[in-house]
């Protein structure tokens, strides 16, 4: 299970309709509805800052949210939809979703990366993460705290790890169908830069002696040709 399910708080509407909602808006409030779970549509508000500033932290629409409303029980929620003015792409609306534990849910978890000091390739190599969180379909009731995985499992630079390899909990499978890249070991660019070097001296020495540029005795011995 999840360690931490964010609160977010709301207060419950009085009234409903487009006259309450507008309302709202003037008192600087974002109207937005709870629904599902076998109750009642719960009609309620949220502060526009408090909204705007969890949107702009992103994930709004796929994290998991512990509603806490006065007056009610808290329960889980998802948001499934916010409406944003035409113009001025500012949140007007929200609807959340409430959740059993059944529920099916698609939730990005963080990744845990282990057994760096026992991974064999970042002896010579430094660890590229390609994906440090994955997108899941979990359970609301059994949310994993992350996803680990094994470092030691690479040997060698270029080495890498799929989500193939990795053990996810039960229950949860990614949203994505293909054996995707979380990591992989690269080279350093200090190793690269020697590499490149090594492999411009290998070309110079390649070049035929005929297109390499002549010394002095090389002119002499042609000029003494032409006496």
């Amino acid at each position: 299970m999840a360690g931490e399910i964010p609160d977010l708080h709301a207060q419950e509407r009085t009234g409903t309709g487009k006259g309450a909602a507008r309302a709202a808006r003037r008192d600087g409030m974002v109207p937005g509805i709870v629904f599902g779970g076998d109750v009642d549509p719960l009609p309620v508000n949220i502060p526009f800052n408090v909204l705007l500033k969890r949107l702009k932290q992103g994930r709004f629409k796929s994290t998991l949210f512990n509603l806490k409303v006065d007056g009610h029980d808290d329960v889980r929620v998802i948001c499934r939809d916010v409406q944003r003015d035409v113009v001025k792409d500012l949140p007007t609306h929200f609807d959340l979703m409430r959740l059993r534990r059944t529920t099916k849910i698609n939730l990005f978890i963080p990744v845990e990366f282990i057994n760096e000091e026992e991974c064999e390739a970042l002896k010579t190599g430094v660890l590229t993460v390609i994906r440090n969180e994955i997108e899941l379909v979990v359970t609301a009731g059994d949310i994993p705290e992350s996803i680990t995985v094994d470092l030691s499992l690479m040997e060698n630079i270029g080495d890498t790890i799929t989500i193939s390899q990795v053990q996810l909990p039960e229950g949860a499978k990614p949203t994505i169908d293909r054996d995707f890249v979380i990591c992989n070991i690269a080279a350093p660019s200090a190793l690269k830069s020697d590499a490149e070097d090594e492999d411009e001296d290998v070309a110079a020495d390649e070049v035929p002696a005929t297109e390499q540029e002549a010394g002095p005795d090389s002119v002499e011995e042609a000029e003494g040709g032409e006496d």
